[in-house]
């Protein structure tokens, strides 16, 4: 984890190793997509995705964040261990107390209407990030003050020390927009959000709305001699087994694992022409979990909620539901990352005795038909396992005595009944703990982040003093010692209070027809800016 108690410049200190628990190694080790050979100039590639985004700037974490950056670029890149690149910052330098980031900029960079880039460009999109970004608020809420002494110095004055800030200049996470084109308008609905002018290796050209986005080379880019590729077109396919037949004709060329059904992965590895790549996917590192709304009057109660977790198999949940994939947990940090993983948590065995025992306890016995009580339970209604996931849980409550109702509806009004109107009595879902559980895990357990109609934030208002102490003060921490057991603590408080019972890691992983060559080179994966990316003839 990088230091703040010595200087950096593009060194870096990352220490994030993507240790992917990906099915038992069964997918291809990303040494098979190395160029060997030298990089050969043109050709267009075909890129599958599910949905158009509604914008093509990633402002918020959405289908975008393949798109953005091979259009709009980061101040860094990261190595596979989260060691910063350079990018449109060429160095950068961090005091020994934390409080001043000083980045210099990379000159002679255009954007893709000529006008040049400058701090003025970097200084405005950082408070930009601050004000619309679902995670930039919590990312540069200690930002102050943004300086730009010259045009090509950055200067981020800071609060309080926020020892994650330097692993978040990623593109698809910060994105440095023009300040030209984006000051003095509502950046949500900026008509750029769509036609976005950047600085990357390659420039929109065309999009049609359900059916594709177009993009060119940027001959004019900074880094001589790339990208390699003519074109990059992104097709929309809405449907599961049409995507699986794209990436089987040879349509698709790059696509995300999530795209198709798990069912189908064996299937596809046996393709002579695609690979699967599993690294590049530390930024989407996370959970699954089951989460309990606390002001349910059932869930409520901490007697009902370990009832409930002992009722669950998680082996069943790993081998079965997600055929293998992941990596079983019990607290809410992913052990992808490394310098947080606890390898000695607490969790709750699967013991149905035990279960019928608690809910016994608790005043709940068996009635008519052998029923306890009735609940609905709603799913992330994402991908296929979301579903076999509620419908296992339906199956294996029923056992105890809990008649589970399983609701299903549409992406907007499951986060609307979820976040706004919480309308629900527990819930499957999936929570990224990005880059650092300071932006993508304290946002769950904090009771300050319970805010109806917030998207994915603290959804079973869950509250706790002491955890909201260490939270606070893990955000601040910069010895790398101090702030892991910070987060130790919190996760052993957490699996104690039980708001929600974590079940598997999330994983990503990506379908590569072997004629693309560097797909994947550091820890973006295939939502890097393929600037070194290029077609074997």
């Amino acid at each position: 984890m990088f230091s703040l108690s010595r200087r950096v410049l593009f060194r870096g200190a990352g220490a994030l190793l993507a240790a992917t628990a990906l099915s038992s190694g069964a997918l291809s080790a990303g040494a098979a997509f190395a160029g060997s050979a030298s990089p050969q100039s043109g050709g267009t590639l075909n890129f599958l995705a599910a949905v158009q985004p509604p914008a093509l700037i990633p402002f918020s974490p959405d289908y975008s964040r393949s798109i953005g950056p091979k259009v709009v670029e980061g101040l860094l890149r990261y190595d596979f261990d989260l060691t910063p690149k350079p990018a449109l910052a060429t160095a950068w330098d961090v005091s020994d107390d934390g409080l001043t980031y000083t980045f210099t900029l990379r000159e002679g960079v255009k954007w893709h209407d000529g006008k040049p880039f400058t701090a003025a460009d970097a200084a405005f999109s950082i408070q930009l990030l601050k004000e619309i970004h679902p995670r930039g608020r919590a990312t540069f809420a200690n930002v102050s003050a943004t300086d730009t002494p010259d045009d090509h110095t950055l200067i981020l004055r800071l609060s309080q020390p926020a020892p994650y800030l330097l692993n978040a200049l990623v593109s698809s996470e910060s994105p440095i927009v023009a300040r030209h084109i984006y000051e003095g308008t509502d950046p949500k609905t900026n008509p750029a959000n769509n036609a976005p002018v950047g600085t990357g290796p390659f420039r929109f050209v065309e999009l049609v709305h359900g059916s594709h986005l177009i993009l060119e080379r940027n001959p004019d880019y900074w880094d001589a001699g790339k990208p390699y590729l003519d074109r990059i077109i992104f097709r929309f396919i809405s449907d599961q087994g049409a995507r699986a037949v794209a990436l089987e004709t040879g349509e698709a060329d790059v696509a995300s694992g999530t795209l198709v059904p798990l069912s189908e992965v064996e299937r596809i590895k046996g393709f002579p022409h695609i690979a699967i790549d599993s690294r590049g996917s530390i930024f989407d590192a996370g959970v699954k979990r089951l989460e309990f709304n606390l002001d349910d009057p059932y869930f409520k109660d901490i007697r009902v909620r370990q009832a409930v977790a002992h009722a669950i198999d998680k082996t069943v949940v790993h081998n079965v539901i997600w055929y293998g994939f992941g990596e079983i947990v019990s607290g809410p940090i992913s052990p992808e990352l490394v310098p947080f993983r606890a390898d000695d948590l607490p969790d709750y065995d699967f013991d149905p005795a035990k279960s019928e025992k608690l809910l016994d306890e608790a005043g709940y016995p068996r009635g008519q038909g052998g029923i306890r009580f009735r609940v609905v339970h709603d799913f992330r209604p994402a991908t296929e396992g979301d579903r076999r996931t509620a419908d296992y849980v339906k199956q294996a409550l029923a056992k105890v005595g809990i008649e589970v109702d399983v609701r299903v509806q549409d992406f907007a009004t499951y986060v609307k009944r979820v976040y706004t109107d919480r309308d629900f009595s527990f819930t499957t879902n999936s929570m990224t703990n990005t880059f650092d559980p300071t932006v993508g895990v304290q946002r769950l357990y904090w009771s300050k982040n319970f805010k109806p109609g917030v998207p994915f934030s603290n959804g079973s208002h869950y509250a706790n003093p002491q955890v909201d102490a260490l939270l606070e003060a893990a955000a601040v921490e910069v010895d790398p010692v101090r702030r892991k057991q910070l987060w130790t603590d919190v996760q052993r408080q957490v699996i104690a209070d039980l708001p929600d019972l974590n079940l598997l890691t999330d994983f990503q992983f990506s379908f590569i027809n072997r004629r693309v060559v560097d797909a994947i080179v550091d820890a973006a994966g295939i939502s890097g800016d393929f600037a070194s990316t290029w077609i074997k003839a």
